[in-house]
C-alpha cells in the first residue's frame, strides 16, 4: 500500500535541512527549497531550477505541494476582485482584493465554513468543514498580491482576516501563516498592516496579548447590549460583554494597540437611542476606533440595512464623544452573488 506523501510546506526549514542531510546531501539544500516554497512561491518541484533534476525528482518522490487554485475570479466595476479558491481536497473558500486610491487590501479566509452561528452572515449557513492550513492562508495572500500587481500596478499593502471562518478558532494555523507572511523569507509584510477580526472569544483575545502579537485586532461587536448581541450572534451568550470587555482591557494593557470595532446597524434590531448609548459607553473602556459597515442583505429576512437617520445618529454620538468613526461602504456589489455558490460547491465535496 502506497504511503500518502507529506505536504512539504508542513516542514520547517530545519526539518528540510535534516531531510537533505539524511539523504546524503548538504544541509543548505534545505534553505534553497525553503526559499523556492515561500519567497518565490513556486507550486512545482520542476520549477526549482537551481536544483539538479535528480534532487527535484527525489522531492517529487517524497512530497507534494498542496497549493490552492483560484477556481473562479470575478472583477467588479469598482476594481474589487473576488476569488473562489479551490483547496487541494476540493473544498472552496473565498478571498477578496479590495482596492482604494492609496492601498490594496486582501480579505482572506481562515476556515472552510465557520464554527459560529451569526444570524446575519452567509458563511454561518455553511457548516465548518475544517480549518485552513498555514500554507492555504499564505497562498490566498500571495495570489491576491499577484492580482494587485497585475490589475492595480502595485503590491498588496494590507491584509484583513475577515473572510470565511473565525480566525481565533484556528489560532495556531493563523499565527503560523502570519509568521510566514511577515517573514523576510516569505512575503515580508509588516504585521502592522495585518488585522485579525474576531467575533469576540475572550480567552483567545487574552492569549493573543500574552503571545505579544504585533498585528492589529478588530472585533465584530454589533451591539453593546447582551440580549441584542445574542439575537444577532447566538454564540455570544457564552461570551457575555463583561468578559469581552475584560479581555479587551487586558489586550490593551499588554499591547497598547487600540481596538477596531466592526459594527453593522440593522433596522429594528440595534438602531435605537439605547443601542447607541450602550455602544458609546462600551467604546470608552478601551482606546478604539469604529467602522460602521454598510450591510448587504443575504435574503429578505429580519436583517436589513438601517435607515440613514440611524447611521447618522450613531456617527453624531460617537464623534461627540471623540471616538473616531468611519462608514465602510460595501464593495463589489455587482459580484456579491458569488457568495451563495460556495454552499453548493462544498456540499458537493462533503
Amino acid at each position: 500500500m502506497q504511503t500518502e506523501k507529506k505536504d512539504i510546506r508542513a516542514l520547517t526549514k530545519e526539518q528540510l535541512r535534516d531531510f537533505f542531510v539524511a539523504h546524503g546531501d548538504k544541509a543548505f539544500r534545505g534553505n534553497q527549497v525553503y526559499e523556492w516554497l515561500w519567497n518565490k512561491r513556486t507550486h512545482s518541484f520542476e520549477d526549482m531550477t537551481s536544483l539538479s533534476k535528480a534532487t527535484r525528482q527525489m522531492l517529487e518522490d517524497n512530497f507534494v505541494i498542496n497549493h490552492i487554485r483560484v477556481d473562479q475570479m470575478q472583477q467588479s466595476s469598482d476594481g474589487t476582485v473576488k476569488n473562489a479558491v479551490r483547496l487541494h481536497d476540493g473544498l472552496v473558500v473565498e478571498s477578496v482584493l479590495i482596492p482604494t486610491n492609496t492601498r490594496t487590501t486582501a480579505c482572506v479566509s481562515s476556515q472552510v465554513g465557520c464554527s459560529l452561528d451569526c444570524n446575519f452572515c452567509a458563511t454561518a449557513r455553511l457548516k465548518r468543514m475544517r480549518n485552513l492550513n498555514p500554507d492555504e492562508i499564505y497562498d490566498q495572500v500571495a495570489a491576491i498580491d499577484e492580482e494587485s500587481r497585475l490589475y492595480h500596478n502595485r503590491p498588496l499593502s494590507n491584509i484583513v482576516f475577515m473572510g470565511m471562518g473565525e480566525p481565533l478558532m484556528n489560532y495556531n494555523n493563523v499565527l503560523k501563516a502570519i509568521e510566514k507572511i511577515t517573514s523576510p523569507e516569505g512575503l515580508g509584510m509588516s504585521p502592522k498592516r495585518i488585522t485579525v477580526s474576531t467575533s469576540g472569544v475572550p480567552k483567545m483575545i487574552k492569549k493573543l496579548a500574552d503571545d505579544e502579537v504585533k498585528f492589529k485586532l478588530a472585533v465584530s461587536l454589533h451591539s453593546a447590549i447582551d440580549d441584542v448581541r445574542s439575537r444577532i450572534m447566538p454564540f455570544s451568550e457564552k461570551f457575555p460583554l463583561k468578559d469581552l470587555r475584560k479581555s479587551l482591557e487586558y489586550w490593551y494593557s499588554k499591547t497598547k494597540s487600540r481596538i477596531t470595532y466592526e459594527y453593522v446597524v440593522w433596522k429594528g434590531i440595534n438602531d435605537t437611542k439605547a443601542d447607541i448609548d450602550a455602544f458609546v459607553k462600551f467604546c470608552k473602556y478601551v482606546p478604539c476606533k469604529v467602522n460602521l459597515i454598510e450591510y448587504n442583505p443575504i435574503d429578505d429576512g429580519e436583517f436589513q440595512q438601517a435607515d440613514t437617520e440611524a447611521i447618522n445618529a450613531y456617527i453624531a454620538a460617537l464623534e461627540k464623544n471623540n471616538i473616531v468613526v468611519k462608514v465602510r461602504r460595501s464593495r463589489g456589489k455587482d459580484i456579491d452573488a458569488a457568495c451563495g455558490q460556495l454552499a453548493n460547491k462544498n456540499e458537493a465535496v462533503g
